[in-house]
């Protein structure tokens, strides 16, 4: 029964504007190359581009096949066999998904430096001295960003595993197929959507990663980005590379979807995994395949988060002379304000897509999702064009308004709308899954009795949709924490959060110093990771604690 027209309306009318406004930063970065080039334009495209482009997919093609190989064993052991500590690695190898780049970056080379606790050990215990290892190169970056992305394809490919039917592997295996044979010419075939979906956002995060990459000084375009903007001082080159770096990501969006075309993926059976059995391991095989899971959580999370402690014990004087207690408060705030707003904001959009299914909803809130394709730097950019521009305007209608002060760039609001153009899209996904699994009987059965659209949702839905609306906001914040280029770039004067002063002391290689705001970032990510894994994997936890 559809709903009433007015209700239809009203809703649509409030979201329609919103998601305008959350689509136009990309927008603008798509249509401001369109303009005049810049003067560092034509030395940056002949120079220093192809470098750019290069480094760039070179970085992308390395940490796509180490995400693969991190990613893709474990989760094919965990869901076929049973050894020695399946049940805790099954959620521990999801855990270096809380670590941002640029920390376990900042660990790993404290760790590897020449006056390192490694090459000390060495030197101490054995009179030896190591070869020098290249940590900070391109080969560094791709280990240190495999080590925190590849939980995106380890999730989503166990996911896909654990909802197959096990009817087509035993037809496999009557045919003569061995178990791995089947893996790979069954259920990885079966579970190539999740694979290509998870290698997709493994890209996505790699393209748009900037902290790593400039701590270790590489040439790619989110550094190129900041170095147009700030060292060549020309806005306009720094809005071409954005949109190169966001065509990009749209490309691996594409390449994501190009595997899936026309292709259908269908599942037979009793229901997710009915019947299968995992399979006893004995003796070496056993520790073999408790190893291979167990080294990606040990050097992803494991060996960086005792690093990081040790740093931060060593260092309590300097914590607390510091303002320690400042960068947290400020970090606090920021992420819990922006996941409040991300959240009620993606209800609003979720809510009125719900009501009225019809294009013009549609298109909004596709729009509205542009932003989580688009690297933080390219929001930033595409934030701080209309922002400035809207200052100018109000200083020509207003004079004196605000004293020459800026009105909106470089104000703690236009960040807080960054981070919501960033971020929507988790939230927006996490509620229209929630409200679409509500069965319409009982929303039918509100309105014969006389409720509105309004009531409810505030009586009816939202009560059965809190936990989407938590796991959405707790999904935000650890988001928010961990953002650094658009924080870079549009923060407050004299404004820091944790992950700018982490930045900050990294760079000037006081890497001890740095160990305490990355480990509180760290830690509060640790929750958010093992919720999403928890909403992903409920069938194998039961399975596994049988």
């Amino acid at each position: 029964m559809p709903w009433p027209r007015f209700s239809r309306r009203v809703w649509t009318a409030a979201a329609l504007p919103v998601a305008a406004a959350l689509a136009l930063p990309v927008l603008v970065v798509v249509l401001a190359p369109l303009g005049p080039a810049g003067e560092a334009w034509p030395h940056l495209s002949r120079e220093l581009l192809p470098d750019y482009l290069l480094n760039t997919l070179r970085l992308a093609c390395g940490v796509a096949f180490g995400s693969l190989l991190l990613g893709v064993i474990p989760a094919w052991l965990i869901s076929t066999y049973h050894f020695p500590g399946v049940r805790v690695l099954g959620w521990a190898l999801v855990l270096p998904l809380a670590l941002p780049g640029y920390v376990i970056a900042y660990a790993y080379t404290g760790l590897l430096d020449s006056s390192g606790p490694v090459y000390a050990f060495v030197r101490t215990w054995f009179d030896a001295t190591l070869p020098h290892l290249p940590v900070r190169s391109l080969g560094g970056a791709v280990c240190m960003l495999s080590l925190v992305l590849y939980p995106y394809v380890y999730l989503l490919l166990r996911a896909a595993l654990l909802e197959q039917s096990p009817c087509q592997v035993e037809a496999a295996r009557t045919l003569g197929c061995g178990r791995v044979s089947a893996f790979f010419r069954v259920r990885a075939l079966q579970a190539r959507p999740a694979l290509a979906t998870g290698l997709a956002l493994v890209l996505m995060e790699t393209v748009a990663d900037y902290g790593t990459v400039q701590y270790f000084g590489l040439p790619v375009l989110s550094t190129g980005i900041f170095k147009a903007w700030q060292g060549f001082g020309d806005p306009s080159t720094a809005v071409r590379l954005s949109a190169l770096l966001l065509g990009a990501s749209a490309l691996c969006l594409f390449l994501e979807r190009y595997t899936r075309y026309r292709r259908r993926y269908h599942q037979d059976g009793a229901g997710p995994n009915a019947g299968a059995a995992r399979v006893h391991l004995r003796g070496a095989r056993a520790w073999l395949a408790c190893g291979a899971c167990a080294l990606p959580p040990l050097c992803g999370f494991m060996l960086p988060c005792i690093l990081l402690a040790g740093w931060s014990l060593d260092n309590v004087a300097s914590i607390q002379r510091d303002g320690f207690g400042v960068l947290l408060v400020h970090s606090l705030l920021l992420a819990a304000g922006s996941a409040g707003l991300t959240v009620a904001l993606a209800l609003l959009l979720a809510y009125a897509r719900h009501l009225a299914p019809r294009p013009p909803i549609l298109l909004a809130t596709g729009l509205a999702r542009l932003g989580y394709a688009a690297p933080g730097a390219v929001i930033a950019i595409g934030v701080l064009i209309p922002a400035v521009w809207l200052d100018h305007r109000l200083y020509a209608w207003f004079p004196g308004l605000a004293d020459g002060r800026a009105l909106l760039s470089g104000t703690a609001g236009i960040l807080v709308f960054a981070y919501l153009v960033r971020f929507l899209a988790p939230a927006l996904q996490t509620l229209e899954g929630a409200l679409e699994r509500l069965r319409p009987s009982m929303e039918e059965t509100a309105r014969l009795l006389g409720s509105s659209a309004g009531g409810i949702l505030r009586r009816l839905h939202l009560p059965l949709i809190r936990p989407s609306l938590a796991t959405a906001a707790l999904l935000v914040f650890v988001e928010v924490l961990q953002e650094l280029p658009a924080t870079l770039l549009l923060r407050p004067f004299d404004f820091t959060t944790l992950a700018l002063r982490a930045y900050e002391l990294a760079n000037e290689e006081r890497l001890v110093e740095a160990a305490a705001p990355a480990l509180a970032i760290m830690g509060a990510g640790i929750p958010a990771v093992l919720l999403l894994y928890l909403s992903m994997t409920r069938t194998s936890w039961a399975a596994d604690n049988a």
